[in-house]
C-alpha cells in the first residue's frame, strides 16, 4: 500500500510529515482517483498531508464534497478531513497541521523540502493494480492514434487529425497531455511539432501522451499516402533497429545511461551518428510522460516493473511505444496487432516495431 511505502519512507528519512499536491502523486496514493479541475496544470485542488501515523485531506468547501463522494469513498485508508472557504488560504490549515515540524513536498510551499524526484522512483515501479490500469490504458492509447493516422485523408489539416485522438481519447475518459500532429515537410523541419491548420498531403505523424488515473501512455504512430519514397523506407527500418536495441538493452540492473550510449551506438551503425541530439531520446515513464529524460550521464538503474518510453528518430520517421519491463522479457503495452509491424532481431530475439502504415492514394476522377 502506498500510504505505508511513504509512511516508512518518512521514518527512514527523519521527516515528520509528506505534502502531497501534485495530481499524479494524489492519483498514486488514492488508486487512480483524481484531485483537479485544471488540466493544463500539474497542481490540484485537493492536497494529502501524511504524517507517521495520519492522513489528513486538505481542500475547500467547494470541491470537498465531490472528493470525498467520488474519488475518495472507496479508497483503504483513513483520512481527516479539513476544510475552509473557496475564498480563504487552505495554506494557513498546512501550516497549522505542520507546525514545529520536518514536512517534504512534492512542489514548493514555505520551507518544505521537495523531493518530488525521491517521489517519481518509488511511483515509477507499478504496482500489480497500478499496471492492470496502465495495460488497459496503453492498448486504448494505442488505438486511438492508430485512428488517428488511419483516419487521417489528404486535405485534412493537422488540426483536424488532432481532433480525432482528442475524440478517441475523450471517449475511454482519458486526458492528452500531448498531441503532435505534422505532416510533410513539417515532419523533417520540426521534431516537436505541435498541430497547426497546414493541409495534410501524403506523410504525417501523430503522437499522443494520455493520462487516465494520474498513469500517461505514449505512442507516435506514422501514415504515408502513395508511394513513399525509397529514403523514407530506409529510415524506418533504420530505425526499428535502434529502437529494438534500446528496448532490449532496457533490462533489470541496466544502467539508463548505457542504455542510451547503445541506441547512439545503432545511430551510428545507421549512418546518423548525430541525429540523437535533435531530439530526446525518452527515458521511464508511468506516473508523468517521462519521469526524466534519459541522457548518456543517467545514472539509475532499470528496476522490474517499471515502464518505459522511448522515442527515437530519423528524418521523416520517429517509434515510440510504453514497455513494461518484467522479470523475464519486456512486455510493450501499446502494440495493438491492429497496425503493420517490422521484426527486428537483436542478439537472437526478435522485436516488433511499429511500421509505417502506407494508404493507397485515391484515383483520379
Amino acid at each position: 500500500m502506498a500510504i505505508e511505502q511513504l509512511q516508512k519512507w518518512l521514518a527512514e528519512n527523519n521527516y515528520e510529515a509528506l505534502l502531497l499536491s501534485k495530481r499524479n502523486n494524489f492519483s498514486w496514493i488514492t488508486g487512480g482517483q483524481r484531485n483537479y479541475i485544471v488540466q493544463s496544470t500539474d497542481q490540484g485542488v485537493a492536497s494529502l498531508l501524511i504524517t507517521l501515523d495520519r492522513v489528513h485531506l486538505i481542500t475547500n468547501n467547494m470541491e470537498v464534497k465531490r472528493i470525498e463522494e467520488e474519488e475518495l469513498a472507496h479508497v483503504t485508508f483513513q483520512y481527516e478531513v479539513h476544510t475552509c472557504d473557496w475564498f480563504e488560504d487552505e495554506g494557513e490549515i498546512i501550516r497549522q497541521l505542520t507546525e514545529g515540524k520536518k514536512v517534504a513536498s512534492d512542489s514548493y510551499f514555505d520551507d518544505f523540502r521537495v523531493v518530488d524526484e525521491q517521489l517519481a522512483a518509488m511511483r515509477s515501479t507499478l504496482t500489480a493494480k497500478d499496471e492492470e490500469r496502465y495495460r488497459t490504458l496503453c492498448y486504448e492509447t494505442a488505438l486511438a492514434v492508430e485512428r488517428a493516422a488511419r483516419g487521417a485523408e489528404p486535405g485534412m489539416t493537422e488540426y483536424e487529425v488532432a481532433s480525432i485522438v482528442a475524440h478517441e481519447v475523450t471517449r475511454f475518459g482519458g486526458t492528452t497531455q500531448v498531441v503532435l500532429v505534422a505532416s510533410d515537410e513539417r515532419i523533417y523541419e520540426y521534431r516537436h511539432p505541435i498541430p497547426t491548420d497546414k493541409v495534410f498531403r501524403k506523410h504525417a505523424m501523430v503522437v499522443a501522451c494520455v493520462e487516465r488515473g494520474g498513469l500517461v501512455a505514449n505512442a507516435t504512430r506514422f501514415v504515408y499516402v502513395g508511394e513513399p519514397p525509397n529514403e523514407l523506407l530506409e529510415n524506418r527500418t533504420r530505425l526499428a533497429k535502434i529502437d529494438a536495441t534500446m528496448i532490449h538493452h532496457t533490462r533489470p540492473g541496466a544502467i539508463v545511461g548505457n542504455i542510451i550510449k547503445k541506441g547512439i551506438e545503432e545511430y551510428a551503425n545507421a549512418g546518423f551518428p548525430d541525429d540523437w541530439k535533435f531530439l530526446h531520446q525518452g527515458g521511464p515513464t508511468g506516473y508523468d510522460s517521462r519521469e526524466y529524460l534519459a541522457t548518456p550521464k543517467s545514472q539509475a538503474k532499470v528496476r522490474v516493473n517499471q515502464p518505459f518510453t522511448w522515442n527515437p528518430a530519423l528524418p521523416g520517421i520517429k517509434s515510440e511505444d510504453t514497455i513494461l519491463v518484467k522479470e523475464n522479457e519486456n512486455h510493450i503495452l501499446t502494440k495493438t496487432n491492429e497496425w503493420p509491424y517490422l521484426d527486428v532481431e537483436v542478439a537472437g530475439v526478435i522485436y516488433s516495431r511499429p511500421d509505417l502504415l502506407i494508404k493507397q492514394a485515391a484515383k483520379q476522377a
